[in-house]
């Protein structure tokens, strides 16, 4: 094999995992190092500004474990920069040896995609749904945007920092709304299991009508549709309308 391929392989070894592989022989030892730090250093840099509660949380040090067991052990499948946060959350879900040794808390993976989340949605190529007329929401199909994610998580996301880290999750799951508005700013709103559950419907059944997804919503969850539950109903698809979230297709 070319030696220089097998340099290659040894520097790359030893920058992913410096603590158990040995530089290459033949390259000087100071200048290897400063290619070790500068690759730990561009990665923690780059996911830290995506995750700020986590590392306020857990602090400085198990972050750092966090990120040399990434570079170690995981193996990212895009180049680009913008898309590392994204590994970052995945290495962190399918590698449940990470988080079994130490006192990692159980909220961990949820809270990294919450963060992950705002980032994602802020740097999206997505366009906004085109208008619509909301007199038409009963009638014709519908649609949720790009832009508007639902979101349900078993711990209380939203609430989680230093002073907040329950041991145990609440009873009822955590269901939210992430959507960026016009101004590209990206806001969070809690969302009722109906909400979250008809927003889930529309992408689930996109040919039904707004009135076929609110009588479906309706004898999903035992509710008749009477008029006053359709009147709320159609109120709740006027304001995500109005919001952004959904549109006519």
């Amino acid at each position: 094999m070319d030696n220089l391929l097998l340099q290659q392989q040894a520097l790359t070894r030893y920058l992913r995992d410096p603590e158990h592989e040995a530089p290459p022989a033949d390259m000087n030892a100071a200048r290897v190092n400063v290619y070790r730090d500068l690759v730990f250093n561009n990665v923690s840099q780059l996911l830290g500004s995506t995750f700020p509660v986590l590392i306020r949380i857990i602090g400085q040090e198990r972050w750092r474990t966090l990120i040399r067991g990434f570079l170690r052990d995981y193996r990212a499948q895009t180049p680009k920069f913008g898309e590392i946060a994204e590994e970052f959350v995945g290495y962190l879900a399918s590698e449940p040896a990470v988080l079994s040794e130490g006192d990692w808390p159980a909220f961990l993976v949820e809270l990294a995609h919450y963060e992950w989340v705002e980032m994602v949605l802020q740097q999206s190529d997505a366009e906004p749904l085109p208008a619509s007329d909301p007199v038409r929401l009963l009638e014709r199909p519908l649609q949720v945007s790009a832009l508007a994610w639902p979101l349900a998580y078993t711990w209380p996301v939203q609430m989680l920092g230093p002073d907040h880290q329950p041991v145990t999750p609440p009873a009822q799951p955590t269901l939210l709304l992430v959507r960026r508005t016009t101004d590209w700013s990206v806001k969070f709103s809690e969302l009722s299991p109906l909400a979250w559950r008809l927003l889930q419907r529309i992408e689930e059944f996109p040919l039904l009508s707004g009135r076929e997804q609110l009588q479906g919503l309706g004898l999903e969850t035992g509710l008749p549709a009477t008029v006053s539950f359709m009147d709320s109903g159609l109120a709740l698809l006027q304001q995500l309308h109005e919001d952004g979230v959904i549109g006519i297709n």
